[in-house]
């Protein structure tokens, strides 16, 4: 089944993902990188899919706007993450992260092996995407989530324009 989904996700589906979202009230943000086009407010480079942090409490609704837009589970490891796939047009693929938030807005994601992926508050932010305004996640926690692994030629170059957003002010 893999073989029919579409190997990018385009720009124009990341921001209909996005403006569904939005349309719904789900609290989201944008991480990976798409996180870090946000960031730039343009693409930089194609992507195999759209890296979304949301709110737990909006998993059932994003997982419900996603499939009006034809994507279908493809991955379930909930509660770590669900990873869905778009079998037609421009898909690709969503992997969506739920976030549990205290009331400071500090969130905690499950990881693997009983781990957990802690968010301060602070770390959320926006972006543009095709031309909207959307919830990302800071160029300092782009970076922090590039470490500890060898990287790929992707996170070399996200990692290189995240250097250019330090000294484009």
């Amino acid at each position: 089944m893999m073989g029919l989904v579409t190997e990018e996700t385009g720009v124009a589906q990341a921001v209909l993902v996005c403006a569904g979202l939005a349309d719904a009230g789900v609290r989201f943000w944008l991480a990976g990188g798409w996180g870090v086009d946000a960031l730039a407010g343009r693409q930089t480079r194609s992507h195999r899919d759209l890296d979304l942090l949301v709110d737990a409490a909006d998993e059932a609704v994003t997982l419900e706007v996603l499939g009006d837009l034809g994507y279908v589970v493809e991955t379930d490891w909930r509660p770590v993450r669900v990873e869905l796939a778009r079998h037609a047009g421009d898909g690709g693929w969503v992997d969506v992260h739920p976030v549990v938030f205290d009331a400071d807005g500090n969130g905690v994601q499950a990881g693997l092996d009983d781990t957990e992926f802690h968010y301060p508050a602070a770390i959320f932010t926006t972006g543009r995407l095709g031309g909207i305004v959307v919830g990302c996640v800071s160029a300092a926690a782009q970076r922090t989530a590039h470490e500890g692994y060898a990287h790929r030629p992707q996170d070399e170059h996200d990692l290189a324009v995240l250097e250019t957003l330090d000294t484009a002010d």
